[in-house]
């Protein structure tokens, strides 16, 4: 079980450090859109600084799926939640940007959330689930696939209009997020293959399950949509939120889904719950817009007195 914590903090390193390489690459391409996906695939593509932030982000789906061999669903959520602290220092130290006090505190939260998920593993009572029922997995990410789109193009529309106050980011977090939340539950899906006998064998099944299939989608939408969200907003920011809306969607729905119980012994789940409310608590604490910039002195007009 302790070698779950572990992948699942190298997993937030590479996870970090893939965005962050990707947030600089975008910061030296041209506009990117949603509206026009070969022309971003064909500028990221062309820049080797992108391409190493996504070989460091498929690095980071490799070992969440030896974490969700290992630790159940809403632990292991709880654990990624505290990759935002390392993502908010990378984002500061490389990408220049600077956080507000409001998410500072967050920050100290979130570390506490993660002790809090932490200190409720336990290796001799938690049990790891493999399988959920196909219809019940597609009841419950059709729909939020459908919902992140949506909400995806209903901020694009928004930050259209004029004299609006300059976003952060959040409705983009949160639309990826739900997408992201549908490609953790397919990984931890993928992960129950792991046990089958010869590769072959577990191939096939993978192929006949829906898990290849939801990857690839949320694969395409969520590459599209999350590079033109970084370009717009700061990492520091938008990441955070959608990393919080995964852990929050893959830990009530992937542990329903996969019937995955809960600790029986109250402190480890007053613990455990506790650690996933603070991490919602997060996300509602988060500023929904940025400051408009204050125009400078020398901007100012002079008036008669």
């Amino acid at each position: 079980m302790w070698w779950g914590v572990a992948a699942a903090l190298l997993a937030n390193v590479l996870y970090s450090t893939g965005f962050v390489l990707e947030k600089r690459a975008l910061a030296t391409l041209p506009e990117v859109s949603i509206r026009q996906p070969a022309r971003l695939l064909g500028l990221v593509l062309r820049s080797p600084l992108w391409i190493g932030g996504s070989l460091s982000l498929a690095a980071g789906f490799g070992a969440q799926l030896a974490v969700y061999r290992t630790l159940p669903i809403a632990a292991a959520q709880g654990i990624f939640v505290s990759g935002l602290v390392l993502l908010v220092l990378l984002s500061a130290r490389l990408l220049g940007e600077e956080t507000t006090g409001r998410e500072r505190y967050a920050l100290g939260a979130i570390l506490a959330a993660l002790l809090m998920v932490v200190l409720s593993l336990s290796e001799s009572s938690d049990t790891v689930s493999e399988e959920a029922p196909y219809p019940l997995i597609l009841l419950v990410c059709v729909p939020s696939l459908a919902g992140g789109v949506w909400l995806y193009n209903s901020a694009e529309r928004r930050t259209r209009h004029r004299h609006r106050a300059p976003t952060t980011g959040v409705e983009y977090g949160v639309a990826v997020g739900l997408l992201y939340g549908v490609s953790s539950l397919a990984i931890k899906g993928m992960s129950g293959y792991l046990t089958a006998s010869g590769l072959g064998g577990a191939v096939v099944d993978v192929l006949r399950s829906p898990y290849p299939y939801l990857l690839l989608f949320t694969g395409a939408f969520g590459l599209v949509m999350s590079q033109a969200a970084l370009q717009r907003c700061r990492a520091s920011l938008i990441v955070p939120v959608c990393t919080t809306v995964t852990c929050l969607y893959t830990a009530v729905l992937g542990t329903l889904s996969f019937g995955e119980a809960l600790p029986q012994d109250p402190l480890r789940l007053a613990l455990r719950l506790a650690g996933i409310v603070l991490a919602v608590a997060v996300l509602l604490s988060m500023p929904k817009h940025d400051r408009a910039p204050q125009p400078s002195l020398g901007a100012k007009e002079l008036t008669p007195p």
